[in-house]
């Protein structure tokens, strides 16, 4: 039980966060759980069917290539998961009434995020025990939130712009990239110290999030109604 309470406090910790930083029309509460339940469940599943096609077309056969590494990180992992998110706030999230001011592009993409995070950290957690759950804490769970804030922004635009494909794809296409970024320099770690390089990304993210959130913020359509 304490195992589990690890895995799941950083995830509230960010929600949290989130939904907070909505400071002038919150969503509603039963939206946002089943934003969270599709990430958790419906996401994951998508993962593993994507999981199976792509292992089998673009199979690892030398650990050691940075080469395939690379396409691993990018296409099979980070794609695979971007995109059962994505497909979410797409069809879900996005068509939704309430999903009505830019902003609500981050809640609900974090919301997915978190809910596909929540179920990766639960069965990483529970494996490696406390020092994976403290790791994980401050690095991975944190990473699928800024790739959701990155991803969402730009889905929070595409709903109120005429060029809603393309804005669409760019939150897809840069919450992929970070997310490839960060999985690759852990992935080669047969080169010495190059795990750095996942940090940076991540740190990098988290400031560009920021920014993000603090945008959305100051153009929602409903501050002056408060």
């Amino acid at each position: 039980m304490t195992l589990f309470l690890f895995a799941v406090t950083p995830i509230i910790t960010i929600i949290l966060y989130i939904y907070f930083q909505d400071k002038y029309e919150k969503e509603p509460f039963g939206l946002l759980t089943k934003s969270f339940l599709l990430g958790a469940f419906v996401s994951v599943f998508i993962v593993l069917i994507l999981y199976l096609i792509t292992g089998r077309l673009i199979p690892v056969t030398d650990k050691f290539s940075v080469w395939q590494q690379f396409i691993q990180a990018f296409f099979v992992v980070a794609l695979s998961e971007e995109f059962s998110k994505y497909i979410i706030v797409k069809y879900f999230a996005q068509p939704n009434k309430e999903f009505n001011e830019p902003y609500d592009g981050i809640v609900y993409a974090v919301m997915v995020s978190m809910g596909f995070a929540c179920t990766e950290n639960i069965m990483y957690v529970l494996k490696g025990g406390y020092e994976t759950a403290i790791l994980r804490a401050f690095t991975a769970v944190p990473a699928h939130a800024t790739f959701g804030v990155l991803m969402g922004y730009f889905m929070g635009k595409a709903k109120f712009s005429n060029n809603r494909f393309g804005l669409n794809m760019t939150g897809l296409l840069l919450a992929t990239l970070f997310h490839g970024a960060y999985d690759f320099f852990l992935f080669i770690n047969f080169i010495p110290g190059i795990y750095i390089g996942a940090f940076i990304s991540l740190i990098i993210g988290l400031i560009l999030s920021r920014k993000a959130i603090k945008r959305h913020q100051k153009k929602s359509y409903f501050k002056h109604d408060k």
